[in-house]
């Protein structure tokens, strides 16, 4: 076992080249390990009854300091968890790390059930933007033909989000973060053993390897303090910076909110459902576009290409855009910039890969 640790974490060569980007791997998996921990001591205390599910979590949050802490670091901790896949993945995009099938593979599953682990999470405070957030994503469920209906009373566990729905997203939650850390060990498996995908990088030849430690574990290092310096700087100054209103308000099947809105890192996306008039379109719309994301390719041209980097940045570009219009109000002209800008988005990924 010691010798397995030291091959992929001390002795492991790699190339001196890499820079900051590809040290965002291991601030993921820092953040993630912190996220696992905080989130099993806040699982302590969370009462999964929605009767008083609210009332306990701002209980906690009020009686003592240490729980106010772990909690708003759990909230900040997925906000910069997101950001730091967003960079990522970008980068991996980038650099076309998809053509290492293996990696690519474990990576977007990882994606995948991040932001399953994250929306379940959501729901859990059983506040009010979290509920009716809740009842209209699970709706798409619904709306698939002939099975929609029997999956929907599964997932939810009745024919509404209820309290039921409540203790199974409970579950759901705790059990994706155990697994999340075993494919993070498969992915990092992975990359050790098909190489990185820098361009500079030779993995036959010896001529610029270095040993992992100490050159790389520094940079690692020096990287995972400075973000956790600014997380911590966060929490004490805006600690509910990206807290929505309504997330202070329980629960209330009888009151809508003026606008239900996701969380910023799912923005793209609810932008991309509701431009259709179709529940299906919509879903078909944003499956297409995973799909595309994740399809391994073997590259035509070169990463540093003029067309392939004006696609890459226009990919960007479109949606950063997207999640700007998630937060706007569903009507002229910003249903018609979501469908323009979605479609193009999905034709972009595409070309990106055929590239």
């Amino acid at each position: 076992m010691l010798s397995l640790l030291r091959r992929n974490l001390i002795d492991l060569p790699i190339s001196f080249s890499i820079n900051y980007y590809w040290s965002y791997g291991f601030v993921l998996s820092m953040f993630m390990c912190i996220q696992i921990i905080t989130g099993v001591v806040l699982s302590f205390l969370y009462v999964s009854d929605s009767t008083v599910s609210f009332s306990v979590v701002i209980s906690f949050s009020n009686d003592s300091f240490f729980t106010w802490c772990l909690r708003y670091f759990h909230i900040i901790g997925v906000n910069v968890l997101f950001i730091l896949i967003f960079i990522h993945m970008g980068r991996s995009l980038y650099y076309s790390s998809y053509s290492k099938i293996s990696v690519w593979n474990v990576g977007f599953i990882l994606y995948l059930l991040v932001m399953g682990e994250a929306f379940t999470g959501y729901i859990l405070p059983w506040h009010q933007m979290s509920y009716w957030a809740a009842t209209v994503l699970t709706s798409i469920v619904d709306s698939l033909p002939i099975v929609g209906s029997v999956i929907y009373k599964y997932v939810v566990g009745g024919f509404s989000i209820t309290g039921d729905t409540l203790m199974r997203v409970l579950s759901v939650h705790v059990c994706l973060g155990f697994i999340i850390i075993m494919l993070m060990v498969v992915h990092l498996f992975y990359l050790h053993n098909g190489g990185s995908s820098n361009p500079l990088y030779n993995f036959n030849s010896l001529s610029d390897i270095v040993y992992f430690h100490s050159y790389f574990t520094i940079k690692d290092l020096l990287l995972f303090v400075c973000i956790l310096t600014g997380v911590l700087s966060w929490l004490l100054l805006t600690p509910d910076l990206l807290v929505d209103i309504e997330s202070y308000l329980e629960a209330d099947q009888l009151n809508t909110p003026v606008s239900i809105k996701p969380e910023w890192y799912f923005l793209a996306f609810y932008a991309m459902l509701r431009c259709i008039g179709s529940k299906i379109g919509g879903l078909v719309l944003v499956l297409c576009f995973l799909i595309f994301l994740w399809i391994p390719s073997s590259n035509l041209s070169s990463v540093y290409s003029l067309t392939r980097q004006s696609v890459f940045w226009l990919i960007v570009s479109l949606y950063i855009s997207l999640t700007y219009l998630g937060t706007c109000h569903p009507e002229y002209p910003y249903l018609l910039i979501c469908q323009v800008f979605s479609v193009l988005l999905v034709l972009m990924i595409l070309l990106f890969k055929l590239l």
